[in-house]
């Protein structure tokens, strides 16, 4: 049994070096290679066992740089750099560090469901036969994979799609995110178009002052989300999800955003309605957006005029008459705001969920608002808006990652007078505001110090909010008593009116009386 496969061995090698041979004796004289290749390939495959396949670097016309050849470049780079013995670095646009690989003639082994493999960097090109100064023709690169032909049926239909799969993972953990805006530019008319800068936003759910109950519970509907493709195909949706940010301003919204970008390694698409002019050129931002992505709309109660836009009637009739000038011009700058956007809420919820939302997937829409109440209900409805999360003021959990982040201070005897301002008294004060009590105004000085100054600032805060809550009710019950007034001029105005019909029309009777 040994002798036999002693000698299926040799055989093997002799072929091999057989077909070596005529490689070389081919490329020197390719015409009277051609007239024996397809004896060679007939004898080479009937005792060679092995199957080979070629993946070229560059393919099609256009001369582009082939997706499959990137894809086993970034799957092979993980086991490149540990087990290969001679490696090259190359930048890849778009990558945030370098890309290690295999350099030309090296050779690495994979498995695979028991199944072992073998990966080859290749390359050839052209010999010059005449003495020149310039370098040789271009060479052409390429990757070719080895396996027994037992194996074909796993290395077809499961290995390939593994390494493709796996590839494109690696690729986008590498890459360099981007955050993207649309602008009108001057070269595109009308037309705007997304422009990008490197994402580096620093912000994390580790940073972020808030609950940590709270923020685990974000962290595990984001994780659900990413990892649910199938899911979301077996029910016949879109893949996406929307998230709306509402809270006073100052509470870390953005932050959020940004948050959940560096959680989830998505890109940011950073959407401003206004300088959008129809609810077509809204579509075609939204096709030309990537996967794996955020799509945000700030201050949506304030880019357009999406708020109660389906007012009912009777809140329409009980305006009263004194405020016609007001609505007038309200009414005059929503005329001028359509001049400039043509949006429309109807466009915009097909932005969200309508049949173009469907391409592509993976994607991440997100309102922020501070006045959810302007917003229309069909906008934030359950199914476009899936999640909704308050952003409120700092609350005693919030503040300690705070002095943590700001301070690196984890306890301290002002904690407990902190802890009663803001859970006891209840005093509202933006993680914005305490963040910037917390930061140091010099170089030498101390965490307490600077404690102390947000313990002052929160009871002038809590003074400040006596004091707004007197002036509110005092212009509340001078309001009432105004509204009082009108009404009751209302009800005087209206009397006279109906007095003067009636003696209008006892003077008419008089008169058809006298006839």
């Amino acid at each position: 049994m040994a002798t036999m496969g002693q000698l299926w061995a040799n055989t093997g090698s002799a072929l091999a070096t057989l077909m070596f041979v005529y490689t070389i004796f081919k490329q020197w004289f390719p015409h009277v290679g051609d007239h024996f290749e397809p004896f060679f390939q007939r004898l080479f495959s009937r005792f060679y066992p092995y199957i080979q396949i070629t993946f070229h670097e560059y393919s099609g016309e256009r001369f582009q740089r082939s997706e499959a050849y990137l894809g086993i470049q970034s799957y092979l780079s993980k086991d490149s750099s540990s087990r290969a013995k001679k490696l090259k670095a190359n930048t890849t646009k778009g990558s945030k560090s370098l890309v290690l690989s295999m350099d030309d003639k090296e050779e690495i082994t994979d498995e695979f469901e028991n199944v072992t493999v073998w990966w080859q960097s290749k390359k050839e090109g052209n010999i010059r036969q005449s003495f020149s100064f310039y370098p040789a023709a271009d060479e052409k690169r390429y990757y070719m994979l080895r396996f027994h032909r037992r194996d074909r049926e796993v290395i077809i239909e499961r290995y390939l799609e593994h390494v493709m799969k796996e590839g494109k993972t690696i690729e986008l953990k590498n890459r360099e995110r981007k955050l993207y805006s649309n602008t009108p530019g001057q070269n595109h008319g009308n037309q705007t178009k997304w422009s990008h800068v490197t994402f580096e936003h620093p912000a994390t759910f580790d940073t972020l002052a808030m609950e940590e109950k709270k923020k685990e519970e974000i962290k595990s509907d984001l994780v659900k989300f990413s990892k649910s493709k199938d899911y979301y195909k077996k029910i016949g949706k879109a893949w996406k999800r929307g998230y709306l940010l509402f809270g006073p301003p100052g509470t870390g919204k953005s932050t959020m955003i940004a948050a959940m970008a560096n959680f989830l390694e998505y890109d940011v698409y950073d959407l401003e309605l206004t300088t959008v002019m129809d609810n077509t050129q809204l579509r075609r931002l939204l096709i030309e957006t990537s996967t794996k992505s955020i799509i945000v709309i700030e201050d949506i109660d304030c880019s357009l005029n999406l708020t109660g836009q389906r007012k009912n009637k009777k809140e329409e009739e009980d305006e009263d008459g004194d405020d016609k000038e007001a609505i007038e011009k309200k009414m005059m700058k929503n005329e001028g705001d359509k001049k400039e956007s043509k949006v429309t809420l109807s466009g915009l919820l097909n932005f969200i969920d309508g049949l173009w939302s469907a391409c592509g997937g993976e994607r991440i829409i997100v309102f922020t608002t501070n006045f959810v109440d302007k917003l229309d209900p069909a906008l934030i409805r359950k199914g476009r808006m899936d999640k909704h999360i308050e952003m409120s003021y700092c609350g005693f959990e919030a503040f300690k990652v705070l002095a943590k982040n700001y301070l690196d201070v984890v306890e301290s005897e002002l904690f407990d007078e902190i802890k009663w301002l803001l859970e006891v008294e209840e005093i509202k004060m933006t993680p914005a505001d305490v963040g910037e009590n917390l930061l140091p105004k010099s170089e030498g000085e101390e965490g307490e110090t600077c404690l102390r100054r947000l313990i002052e600032a929160l009871k002038e805060e809590k003074e400040e909010a006596k004091r707004r809550v007197e002036e509110e009710a005092k212009q509340k019950k001078e309001e009432e008593e105004e509204k009082k007034r009108r009404k009751e001029k209302k009800a005087e105005k209206e009397a006279k009116e109906e007095e003067e019909k009636k003696k209008k029309k006892k003077i008419e009777e008089n008169g058809d009386a006298e006839h």
